[in-house]
């Protein structure tokens, strides 16, 4: 019965990949669109209306009417944090994550993923001051792209490796979420950042009360999101400190409990995350219209320290601290894996898109010239890494096939 249950988990997080794949290929499409729509000379000037038009209402006087942008950026965008805050909660409770045994290597390689990437954007930017904000662009991985990449190889990347960059990009996603509310916060209201921590603790109360309908907790999930949106504090903050009170009901080594609320609202919010939410967010913020730039814009500072932390500094980090951490006995590499292709899904780390791109608008907020070479570095650098991880797994033999033929060798 173990070895049943362990086997349809195995299913259950097959499933998911292959969800993960199918959305990192909707986006990608979704970015190319809004790349080709931005260029357009019949469409350009109504898609950048579009996303400036104002709908209303006011909810906060900080940011005036309510955008289109704002709503996807602000609102929308809230609910896929929500998703990456169940996500992470149910893997440091009942996951991948929950021993220290199994921490070690992702967080380490997570930490090292982030850290030299910033240091190597602020080396490339050094002498001007302005673009120092912008350290964190680069730090960040995009899980559905990265495994839409691994999907499209297929067998030629050992499930381990998938596995090991799903739990790198969930960690990764929490060190995204601690450097957007310690660094990328405005001036605060204090009023409603106060009333907005009275919903939180009405939420764990109601959570340690033993409920478990989600009916309770959504409604005051929503009114969380606007006294965040209103105090200051990034609005998607809010969905990560709501998913960090929905209840979870245990199942090691079974798969996730049909009465679970966090379960329940982590597969309803998936498929609308990736196919809705996360391409919409693509098509809002990956057009850049190209007219009368140079390819000489990729030498400018502030996209050459983006690109450049991505494809090198992400790799860098990664395989780094992965090999550092196998020779010194910290913890082993992922199983079943080849060092060539424990290199390509470091280069693939190094596709931060959808995050990158967050957190670029939060870093140079208003700069409408800085956010169009915020988005030329983001797509150069996830695009470099793209495919130079993929060629590299794609050519890399595989350990299996390496370990026949060193067998045959000592047998001949």
């Amino acid at each position: 019965m173990l070895r049943q249950a362990q086997h349809e988990r195995g299913g259950g997080i097959r499933a998911f990949l292959h969800s993960e794949a199918a959305g990192g290929i909707v986006l990608m499409a979704a970015a190319a669109c809004a790349m080709l729509v931005a260029n357009l000379p019949g469409l350009s000037a109504q898609y950048f209306h579009l996303l400036h038009l104002e709908t209303g209402p006011v909810i906060s006087p900080r940011y005036g009417p309510m955008t289109v942008h704002l709503w996807i950026n602000d609102a929308a965008m809230a609910l896929f944090f929500l998703l990456v805050g169940l996500e992470i909660k149910r893997e440091f409770v009942d996951g991948r994550l929950a021993s220290w045994k199994r921490r070690r290597l992702p967080v380490l390689a997570a930490a090292a993923g982030m850290a030299v990437p910033g240091a190597v954007f602020l080396f490339v930017t050094r002498g001007h001051g302005a673009l120092g904000n912008g350290w964190a662009i680069p730090a960040a991985t995009d899980i559905a792209f990265a495994i839409g990449v691994l999907a499209i190889l297929g067998k030629r990347a050992p499930a381990s490796l998938k596995l090991f960059l799903t739990t790198v990009a969930i960690v990764d996603d929490l060190g995204a979420v601690a450097i957007i509310a310690l660094f990328y916060t405005a001036e605060l209201d204090l009023v409603a950042l106060a009333a907005g921590g009275g919903v939180l603790l009405a939420m764990a109360a109601l959570n340690r009360s033993g409920s478990k309908r989600l009916a309770f907790f959504l409604p005051l999930a929503c009114l969380l999101w606007y006294f965040v949106f209103r105090s200051g504090v990034h609005a998607t903050i809010a969905g990560v400190a709501a998913a960090l009170t929905i209840p979870i009901t245990r199942s090691p080594a079974a798969p996730d409990d049909a009465e679970s609320p966090l379960h329940r609202l982590e597969h309803g919010l998936h498929p609308w995350s990736a196919f809705l939410i996360v391409p919409l967010f693509g098509f809002a913020n990956a057009g850049v219209s190209l007219a009368g730039m140079s390819p000489a814009i990729l030498l400018a500072p502030l996209p050459l320290g983006i690109a450049l932390g991505l494809f090198l500094g992400k790799q860098i980090g990664i395989f780094g601290s992965i090999w550092i951490a196998h020779r010194t006995g910290f913890a082993p590499r992922p199983g079943w894996a080849s060092w060539p292709q424990v290199y390509g899904v470091s280069l693939l780390a190094g596709i931060g898109f959808t995050m990158s791109l967050f957190i670029g608008g939060l870093a140079f907020p208003g700069n409408a010239l800085l956010a169009d070479e915020v988005k030329i570095g983001v797509l150069a650098g996830s695009l470099l890494s793209a495919v130079a991880g993929y060629l590299v797994l794609r050519l890399a033999p595989r350990r299996r096939v390496l370990a026949v033929r060193l067998l045959a060798r000592r047998r001949a």
